[in-house]
């Protein structure tokens, strides 16, 4: 456990190379409730953990040390269990609760030492905020409960109403708009609150526990809706969560906290295969792999790519005849069009076809794609029925690269027998300390 004075263990050499190039950065953040806050950050005390304060002070430590960064545009989750400090940082994270001691820069500003309108403006233009209980006023429509931010920053009726309509249209909302709150299932109040936040157009959306009040169902809908909005708007995103699975699927980085204190940081695959204490490895131990390895971790370079411009002389150039080998097509820009494998170019150059983008019986344009972020139980099904590799894009459809059969099974092999050999060093290691 980090002390007084000291970075926090978990906090990682690659965060502190990247801590300037971060959008968002917390060093070494503490919150301490109860008189005389300060005492605990007194160097005679380094090292007593939570309890010591409690007992001896009366003092409740919300924050121990906690430093983090985050990316522009990434999704950062704080996942713990009840009492880990993970809403008091977000909350910190706009001084809606002052933090004890620390500091916390957003785009290089620092809010701790902001004024209390500088922070005001901040709070109004360049952050919003989604809570768990919704929020909205029962007596607005879902229209004016949506651009309520806006009315607050004082835009203009047409303009907040315009804009807001088109936010309520992505997220599903549109021809709900003179609907009351009360006339709206758990899962459109909370997608008028999400509207509410993105209506604002703000560079930073802080979620808390947003979706832990929802059914099963709808609680994955908009998982995936976030997702989805997420590909599209790349939002700086805070996201707190008391379910590790919601953290695994949401996450692009994820902070575990325990007691305060941050317990490990890192991608959801580190969390799950290499997870750094006891704690952690209990939190994972169930986790199925299949649904945390993403195409990320098995995709390489597309073996062959024509533009939709080209003949199909171009893919017989680039691959032969082979039936067994495929090319992508694609348009000037990369983004993906289609398949044409090596039978069906041979036949194509015999029927005349000039351009691959006009060609409507070659170029197999069902055969889809996947996101980057497809994981293993996505993409087994289609490996095992397909007999060329799957083509892999970015959110804007362009092709990045190409994910094989074979390196799935490696993947999975190899993931195995990492999880094996953590199994086996956690009971060694058990074993040493009952000797003990």
């Amino acid at each position: 456990m980090a002390t007084v004075g000291e970075p926090s263990a978990s906090f990682s050499d690659e965060a502190s190379a990247v801590a300037d190039e971060a959008f968002i950065s917390v060093r070494s953040v503490w919150k301490v409730f109860g008189k005389d806050p300060e005492k605990v950050l007194s160097p005679e005390y380094a090292g007593k953990d939570k309890a010591f304060f409690q007992s001896e002070f009366n003092n409740v430590i919300g924050l121990h040390d906690v430093s983090f960064d985050v990316q522009r545009g990434d999704t950062f989750v704080i996942m713990g269990l009840s009492g880990s400090g993970k809403s008091t940082m977000v909350r910190c994270l706009l001084r809606l609760i002052e933090p004890t001691a620390g500091e916390i820069k957003i785009d290089g500003e620092d809010i701790t030492k902001m004024s209390e309108k500088a922070l005001l403006e901040f709070r109004r233009t360049r952050v919003a905020m989604v809570f768990q209980h919704y929020g909205l006023m029962p007596h607005r429509c879902v229209l004016d409960n949506a651009c309520w931010g806006l009315e607050v920053q004082g835009v203009k009726q047409d303009e907040r109403y315009a804009r807001t309509r088109e936010v309520l249209s992505l997220v599903g909302l549109a021809g709900w708009e003179d609907a009351y709150p009360r006339q709206l299932s758990g899962g459109m109040q909370q997608r008028v609150g999400l509207a509410r936040a993105l209506a604002m157009d703000t560079d930073i959306l802080l979620m808390d526990e947003p979706f832990s009040g929802l059914d099963p169902l709808i609680r994955r809908q908009m998982q995936d809706e976030l997702l989805r909005l997420q590909s599209e708007l790349q939002k700086t995103i805070v996201f707190i969560t008391h379910d590790l699975n919601e953290a695994l699927k949401l996450g692009d980085r994820i902070a575990i906290m325990h007691d305060g204190q941050v317990a490990q940081i890192g991608s959801p695959e580190d969390i799950v295969l290499r997870p750094e204490d006891e704690y952690v490895g209990e939190f994972t131990q169930d986790v199925r792999l299949e649904t945390v390895l993403t195409a990320s971790r098995v995709m390489v370079p597309p073996r062959a790519t024509v533009r939709g411009d080209q003949g199909p002389q171009a893919v017989l150039d680039a691959i032969g005849s082979n039936a067994r080998r495929a090319a992508w097509v694609v348009d000037a820009h990369g983004g993906y069009i289609g398949m044409l494998s090596g039978d069906n170019a041979e036949r194509a150059v015999q029927a005349g076809v000039s351009r691959l983008d006009q060609d409507g019986e070659y170029v197999v344009r069902e055969y889809a794609a996947v996101p980057l972020t497809a994981n293993f139980d996505e993409l087994i099904p289609l490996a095992m029925s397909r007999n060329f590799p799957i083509p892999v894009v970015d959110a804007d459809n362009i092709l990045i690269g190409e994910v094989r059969r074979r390196a799935l099974a490696e993947a999975l092999a190899e993931t195995s027998a990492a999880e094996a050999d953590y199994e086996a060093n956690a009971a060694e290691n058990a074993s040493l300390a009952a000797e003990a």
